[in-house]
């Protein structure tokens, strides 16, 4: 059996500001590792999928970083680009019509089984990622569902989207019985006690046939444009999909499908996780040095300072008599703030977006 992929790619990453940046977001960034966000993505694929059953959406301003990232990692048409941004529902919908289209040589069919899956997030495990992810190949075939991978909470986060679990179908696979918005701490800390929550990773796995099916069902505005949408694909015409895409409401897969859908399975992950949506989040996926995190420094020295996160690829860095910092530099800026403060870079972006002499910055 065959499996296939659609990496979602087009963000603009604006959190890790003024590392990313619009001429190149966040997941071609080398943050950890040797290599981008999207190249670790791809590569923690193989061997459960092929590279040439892999597929990329971004969008045409990112078609040459795509391309850098993505050499030799993905179908020879395997590059989607998404007219405009208009959320991840249309997102998928159009990556599924490419698929019917461009994939038909490598049998790509309305049974053909797909994973949906983030570009910029952290995985550490591959072989339990494989795992888990070979394990909702085979459940989405055997219930005709769509499953998506939940993430086992450690802690009362409140940046994520929480699944709430019901009936058992297997050791670690489960019926959804409700998706949650972003709880509160305390609504967070009661998921915990309970138990049979899970993060929502934002990744799906299904045939393409179901999610069309439940396209049609749940959001029959957004499955109207489809064949449309397909045709114009076969005779590569971008102005036509540009006009039908326009046409297509703005909305998630979590509020157009999956909040709705009766076919929702979840499946446990096995390796650890991690979206990477803010400063802070290296301080759990980093090695610390002496209290600190100091990823792609130069150099650096310390004194009587902990609980700092640094990245300042091209600078030697020194801390004195200081703590929880986080203190990030590019080639045109630095930025400093309490680490707990991480969310609040969207206002230095508000702020370049309304300043025009600032927009080298962005």
């Amino acid at each position: 059996m065959s499996f296939f992929s659609v990496i979602m790619a087009g963000g603009k990453g604006t959190r890790f500001w003024p590392y990313s940046l619009s001429s190149k977001p966040k997941q071609y960034l080398q943050l950890i590792g040797g290599h981008s966000l999207l190249e670790q993505t791809l590569l923690r694929l193989d061997p459960l999928i092929s590279s040439q059953d892999r597929f990329v959406v971004t969008v045409r301003e990112q078609a040459l970083l795509a391309q850098e990232n993505s050499k030799n990692l993905i179908n020879k048409n395997g590059l989607i680009f998404e007219p405009e941004g208009r959320n991840t529902g249309p997102c998928i919908l159009l990556a599924l019509a490419h698929l019917l289209v461009h994939g038909s040589a490598r049998g790509v069919n309305h049974d053909s089984l797909v994973a949906i899956l983030p570009s910029d997030h952290v995985i550490l495990g591959t072989e339990a990622f494989r795992k888990t992810l070979q394990q909702a190949f085979v459940a989405a075939q055997t219930h005709k569902a769509i499953v998506t991978i939940g993430i086992r909470p450690n802690f009362p986060h409140t940046g994520y989207g929480y699944i709430k679990g019901s009936q058992a179908m297997g050791d670690t696979l489960f019926r959804v019985h409700s998706f949650k918005e972003k709880p509160n701490f305390e609504t967070a800390t009661k998921y915990l006690s309970e138990g049979g929550f899970y993060w929502n990773a934002g990744m799906f796995v299904g045939s393409i046939g179901v999610f069309l099916e439940e396209f049609k069902t749940h959001a029959p505005m957004m499955h109207a444009h489809f064949e449309t949408l397909a045709d114009a694909i076969q005779k590569g015409s971008e102005s036509a999909v540009a006009e039908i895409y326009k046409k297509i409401p703005k909305d998630s897969i979590d509020y157009a499908i999956m909040e709705k859908s009766q076919k929702i399975l979840v499946q446990e992950a096995s390796f650890d996780w991690n979206d990477l949506g803010s400063w802070d989040a290296l301080e759990s996926v980093c090695q610390q040095s002496e209290g600190n995190v100091m990823e792609k420094v130069r150099g650096a020295f310390t004194y009587n300072a902990k609980g700092n996160i640094v990245f300042a690829p091209s600078k030697f860095v020194a801390l004195i008599n200081v703590n929880d910092l986080a203190i990030v530099e590019s080639d045109k800026a630095i930025m400093v703030l309490p680490k707990k403060d991480a969310q609040q870079v969207k206002k230095v972006v508000e702020f370049l977006e309304k300043s025009p002499q600032y927009r080298d910055l962005l």
